[in-house]
């Protein structure tokens, strides 16, 4: 049972106002269906979002973010509860060890960095915890697509193609993730 899920996403908001769209709806089926979220403890653009549609539902938000970070206009002040790191590496390191799921939403390279550090892990056996891509718009077709190529080029080992899961629909998503089963190594 998924109690808690880590969002990787971006603290911008992005061009296509889908994005936010997706954001705040993931936030709301979070609290709805009573999972708390894990986060970076962003205020702005689609971390912002996805934090402010959880607790406008009365969902529960831990944000995690590093000392250097933690400054005013930049950190979420309205989260049940704020981690503070000495670093990045700690902060992710909190965010795993805390969470149940992972999911990305659109981000950049924070957001990139994030998801291919819990698939390196998943396909290691470091964390057998579902992994999921919101598909939002299409934005991760190109990536999930690279993902392919690297299995079809023998990069990536077919086995381990379905340490994730990506839908572009939220209440998807989750049930995929609720059902996930890693694959053995």
């Amino acid at each position: 049972m998924i109690q808690r899920i880590c969002v990787f996403c971006g603290s911008q908001p992005g061009v296509n106002g889908a994005y936010l769209a997706a954001a705040r709806e993931f936030g709301r089926l979070l609290a709805e269906q009573q999972i708390e979220l894990v986060f970076g403890a962003g205020m702005t653009g689609i971390m912002g979002a996805v934090a402010d549609a959880t607790l406008h539902a009365g969902g529960s938000v831990i944000g995690i973010i590093p000392d250097s970070m933690n400054i005013p206009k930049v950190v979420h002040e309205n989260v049940s509860e704020l981690i503070v790191t000495p670093d990045m590496p700690s902060r992710k390191t909190k965010m795993i060890a805390m969470s149940d799921a992972f999911v990305a939403l659109p981000g950049g390279f924070g957001t990139m960095d994030e998801l291919f550090e819990v698939l390196t892990f998943s396909q290691l056996g470091y964390q057998p915890k579902p992994i999921g891509i919101l598909n939002v718009a299409n934005y991760y077709a190109p990536l999930i697509a690279f993902i392919d190529h690297a299995v079809k080029e023998g990069f990536i080992n077919a086995h381990f193609r379905a340490i994730f899961t990506s839908h572009d629909e939220s209440a998807a998503l989750l049930s995929a993730l609720q059902h996930f089963e890693h694959p053995q190594q």
